[in-house]
């Protein structure tokens, strides 16, 4: 209990001491993964778009050639960018451009730096997760929307694409949890965020662990908060399931196609066929439907 109740105060006189900057640090780490994120799924839309045009034998040579092209481009960046560690991508994009050209090129803003680490990164996991949705989606939709003269540009957009950001929906939650975790790696190349702030609380103060229990419960509250809105954001993609069925179509009941409700009987059934008897009988000059079946029978005999 000893142990307790000094991390608590270790924890409240840190956060008095240094809670302006933690503040700073979160809002920087979440700024930087919802804006990344959204970069880098467009990125991956793209990325993911490129990869599933179709493309056969009897195309254009030119057109196989730069499709081709293309999706060994983006094969590359892919497998480049999801087989090597974030924190070794922002050292090399950070360091890389000043080192080949003696200072010539580089980022003036560490801002800048981070989102192009971040956004690039994430857009190589978004193409895989765009193309996989795509391909989720049943090649009977396509065929469907070809029939009837849309184009595939068309296809894509109004058929395809709707359905398939619906499926990928998860995994852009998920990449927007991991971004918000992984900006901590920035700290690498001078970002100040959520991390950094801990670092810097710690080599003044020495209290690591009571920092990093504020860390923990700094991380662990944004992302359930932005699972609970991601949530909500597909149950809204979902709609409604609260729909009435059309019972009688009025198009069917003009064109003379009708049936009875019931043909094995059944009050409304029964209620037909007594008008239909009675306007015969009119038309007939027989006021007695009784005598109409009677007649009926006789010239049958």
């Amino acid at each position: 209990m000893n142990k307790m109740a000094q991390l608590g105060s270790d924890i409240v006189k840190l956060w008095g001491d240094y809670g302006n900057a933690y503040l700073s640090g979160i809002w920087s780490t979440i700024s930087l993964a919802v804006i990344c994120t959204a970069v880098g799924c467009i990125i991956g839309l793209l990325c993911g778009i490129l990869q599933t045009i179709p493309c056969a034998k009897t195309d254009n040579i030119i057109k196989r050639f730069f499709l081709g092209l293309l999706r060994v481009i983006i094969r590359i960046y892919v497998e480049v960018f999801r087989g090597t560690p974030m924190i070794l991508q922002a050292v090399f994009i950070y360091f890389a451009l000043p080192y080949f050209s003696d200072n010539t090129l580089r980022f003036d803003s560490v801002w800048l730096a981070a989102f192009t680490v971040v956004s690039i990164n994430t857009g190589a996991y978004m193409a895989e997760s765009v193309r996989g949705g795509i391909l989720s989606i049943d090649v009977g939709q396509t065929e469907g929307a070809k029939a009837i003269g849309m184009t595939h540009f068309k296809t894509m957009l109004y058929v395809i694409l709707p359905q398939a950001l619906r499926n990928i929906m998860p995994q852009i939650g998920n990449n927007l949890i991991i971004n918000i975790k992984d900006t901590s790696v920035l700290f690498i190349i001078g970002y100040t965020e959520f991390f950094a702030v801990h670092k810097a609380a710690v080599g003044a103060t020495f209290k690591y662990f009571p920092s990093a229990t504020i860390e923990m419960a700094g991380y662990l509250i944004l992302t359930i908060v932005c699972s609970v809105i991601l949530r909500y954001i597909e149950r809204r993609m979902d709609g409604t399931d609260s729909y009435s069925l059309v019972q009688a179509d009025q198009l069917t009941l003009a064109a003379g196609t009708y049936t009875y409700p019931a043909k094995t009987g059944g009050r409304d059934y029964e209620a037909i066929k007594n008008a239909e008897q009675l306007e015969a009988g009119k038309r007939a000059g027989i006021r007695d439907v009784g005598n109409l079946n009677l007649d009926k029978n006789e010239r049958g005999r």
